[in-house]
């Protein structure tokens, strides 16, 4: 199956949407290429969506750890999106969470380019005391 590359962008950010499998042969160079591209272009923010990709092999995990060590050069960043089932455990299992940031929602993936986004925590039990305080 062909890997295909959607591009699109939310708020300034490059979001690729990648479907297929991301493995060795013209799968990786077309990722490597088109992430390079962005970075040559000064678009250094970028989010892979990884929803519809059926299977990485470790050429693919390579490529995108490449890329992210490169933006992070650059001064931007790498972050990657919807990883599935046993992708998602790629990151804990081979130490890569110092490399990746990984999400599960597209929102929150926006906003981690957005540090003053940090949503307020609502904690209950911090209500409940207040409440007892003024009782």
């Amino acid at each position: 199956m062909k890997l295909e590359i959607e591009q699109r962008q939310k708020e300034g950010i490059f979001i690729l949407d990648l479907k297929g499998r991301l493995v060795l042969g013209p799968e990786d160079m077309t990722v490597r290429q088109r992430l390079q591209s962005l970075l040559d272009a000064g678009n250094d923010n970028v989010i892979v969506n990884l929803k519809e990709v059926a299977d990485i092999d470790s050429t693919g995990l390579g490529t995108l750890v490449y890329c992210a060590l490169r933006f992070r050069e650059s001064g931007g960043k790498l972050v990657l999106l919807n990883l599935s089932g046993s992708q998602a455990r790629l990151p804990d299992m081979l130490k890569l969470n110092a490399v990746f940031e990984t999400y599960q929602n597209e929102v929150t993936a926006v906003n981690s380019f957005f540090p003053e986004r940090t949503p307020n925590r609502y904690d209950i039990l911090d209500f409940v005391e207040e409440q007892e305080r003024r009782a």
